[in-house]
C-alpha cells in the first residue's frame, strides 16, 4: 500500500487545527499553521475555525489565526462575517484580534459603516434590551462581571439562550479610531463615565484613543473637563494626562509646560479628595518647581489616599530634600496609613545623603509593624551610605523574618556593606524560586565574594 499523499496530511493537520481551536492551545495552533494548516479550515458546524474562537471569546486563539492567515472578513452563511460576529458578541479584546492590520485599507466603506452600525445600534440599545428584543425573553437578564483583558473587565449578559459582553461603547470608539473617524470629544466622554469606573473597557478605550489623539485642539477639550462638577469627568481628565505621560510618543506634543501649570493649578484648586489624589499622581511624574509647595499644602489632608501622594512631591531625584521637606517628611514617617508611611521610604531612599534624623526615622520604620513598610524602609537604607551598627544590626535583624524578601533585603544590605555575616545571611534567605530571575538583589552574594574573596571561584 502507498503512503498517505499530501492531502491527506493536509486533512490531518486541518483536522488538528480544530481541536487545537476547541482545546484552546494557541501555541498548538500557531504551530499547525506554521506545518501548513488552513486557517480557515472548518469546524464540525461548518463555519471556519475563526468563528468557534470568536464564540468562545477566546482572543488569544483567534489573534494567532487571523496572523497566521484566517479571513476575518469570509461571508458565512448568514450574512455576517467572523468580524462582524465578534462585534456582536461585544468584546473589544476579541474585536481588537480579529480586527487586524490596517482595516482601513482592507475594509470598503460599506463594510465600515456595517461595522459601525452594529456596534452603535448595540451600544445605544443596551446589551440586555438588544438581547430581548433578539430573544423576545422577559424577565431579568442575568449579568456578571468579566475580564475582557489583562487590564479591563466588562459585564457579561445572558437572556433567553444567548450570551454577549457589553462592551460594544468600546467597540465603537476603537473602530472609530481605527477607520480615523474623530469622534467628537464630549461624545467619548460621555462613553467613557457611563461606566465610571477606571478599568471598564468603555472608559478605558475612551481614554486609549484620546491620549492617541495628539492634537492641540484635543487635548484642550478634554482637559477643559477639569471644571465639570461632576468628579468622574474631573477624574477622566487625570486618565486622559497620565495615559499621555507613559505612552511612547508622549514627547510629541508641545505644551509640556502649559500642562505642568494647568496641574499645578489643579492640584490647589480641586475638592474631591479622590481626584485630588490623581492629580497629583499625574503631576508627581515629572519634576516641577512648585512641587514641594503643593506638598507641603496638602500634607495634613484628612485623606488619606491624597497624603500618599504627598512625599513624592517632595522627590528630588538624587538631590537632598529641602529643611521643610524633610520635616514633613519626618512627621509623614508617623502617619497612621502604612502607605504614606512606605512611600516617605521610598523618597527618603532617593535622598543624597542620609541625615541622622533621616536615618533614625528608618530605623524605626524597618522596624514597622506593616511588612511593606519594612520592607520600603530597608530598600531606603540599603544603599552603602551609612555603615554604622545601628544599620547593620537592622539588616541582619531582617535575617529572622518569616517573609523570605524581607530576608532577602536583610542579606542584600549587609551584602553593600561588606560585612562578614553575608554569605550566613543569603544561606538563611532559603532558595529564590521563579520570579527572582530579574531580581538585582539575589546577585549581591556573588558581587561581596568578588571584592571579598577574588581568589576563589
Amino acid at each position: 500500500m502507498g503512503s498517505p499523499g499530501y492531502g491527506s496530511h493536509k486533512e490531518s493537520r486541518d483536522t488538528r487545527l480544530v481541536s487545537a481551536v476547541r482545546a484552546r492551545n494557541a501555541d498548538m495552533v500557531r504551530a499547525l499553521l506554521e506545518e501548513g494548516a488552513d486557517p480557515d479550515a472548518a469546524g464540525e458546524d461548518g463555519l471556519p475555525v475563526l468563528c468557534a474562537a470568536v464564540t468562545a471569546y477566546d482572543e488569544v486563539v483567534a489573534e494567532v489565526l487571523v496572523e497566521g492567515g484566517a479571513d476575518q472578513d469570509q461571508l458565512l452563511p448568514d450574512g455576517m462575517t467572523p468580524l462582524l460576529r465578534a462585534v456582536d458578541l461585544g468584546s473589544p479584546a476579541m474585536v481588537t484580534a480579529v480586527l487586524g492590520i490596517e482595516p482601513r485599507l482592507r475594509l470598503p466603506q460599506a463594510a465600515r459603516e456595517r461595522l459601525l452600525a452594529l456596534a452603535r445600534k448595540w451600544y445605544e440599545m443596551g446589551a440586555t434590551e438588544e438581547l430581548r428584543r433578539r430573544t423576545g425573553a422577559s424577565g431579568p437578564a442575568e449579568t456578571f462581571l468579566v475580564q475582557d483583558d489583562e487590564y479591563n473587565h466588562v459585564d457579561q449578559v445572558s437572556l433567553g439562550g444567548l450570551t454577549v459582553r457589553a462592551g460594544h461603547g468600546a467597540i465603537l470608539t476603537l473602530l472609530e479610531w481605527a477607520f480615523r473617524i474623530l469622534a467628537p470629544v464630549d461624545e467619548l466622554m460621555a462613553r467613557a463615565v457611563r461606566y465610571p469606573d477606571e478599568d471598564h473597557v468603555d472608559w478605558s478605550a475612551s481614554c486609549f484613543v484620546l491620549s492617541q489623539r495628539r492634537s492641540k485642539e484635543t487635548w484642550s477639550a478634554v482637559v477643559a473637563f477639569r471644571h465639570h462638577p461632576a468628579p468622574a469627568h474631573r477624574r477622566f481628565v487625570t486618565c486622559f494626562l497620565w495615559t499621555r505621560a507613559i505612552s511612547e510618543s508622549a514627547g510629541l506634543h508641545s505644551y509640556t509646560n502649559e500642562e505642568s501649570q494647568l496641574l499645578a493649578a489643579w492640584a490647589v484648586q480641586e475638592t474631591d479628595s479622590e481626584v485630588l489624589a490623581k492629580v497629583l499622581d499625574v503631576y508627581n511624574g515629572d519634576e516641577h518647581p512648585g512641587q514641594e509647595a503643593v506638598g507641603l499644602r496638602h500634607a495634613e489632608h484628612p485623606d488619606p489616599r491624597v497624603r500618599r501622594e504627598v512625599p513624592y512631591c517632595f522627590h528630588t531625584y538624587g538631590s537632598s530634600p529641602t529643611p521643610a521637606a524633610t520635616a514633613s517628611l519626618l512627621t509623614l514617617a508617623r502617619d497612621p496609613d502604612s502607605a504614606v508611611r512606605s512611600a516617605v521610604c521610598t523618597v527618603l531612599g532617593t535622598a543624597r545623603d542620609l541625615s541622622p534624623e533621616i536615618t533614625q526615622a528608618l530605623l524605626v520604620l524597618i522596624r514597622d509593624l506593616d511588612t511593606a513598610v519594612r520592607a520600603s524602609a530597608a530598600a531606603a537604607l540599603s544603599a552603602p551610605r551609612d555603615h554604622t551598627p545601628a544599620v547593620t544590626d537592622a539588616f541582619a535583624a531582617l535575617l529572622d523574618e518569616d517573609d523570605q524578601q524581607l530576608r532577602l533585603e536583610g542579606a542584600y544590605g549587609l551584602a553593600r556593606r561588606d560585612d562578614p555575616r553575608t554569605e550566613e545571611a543569603y544561606e538563611r534567605v532559603g532558595p529564590l524560586g521563579p520570579g527572582f530571575e530579574h531580581d538585582h538583589r539575589p546577585g549581591g552574594l556573588w558581587r561581596w565574594r568578588w571584592r571579598n574573596r577574588p581568589d576563589q571561584p
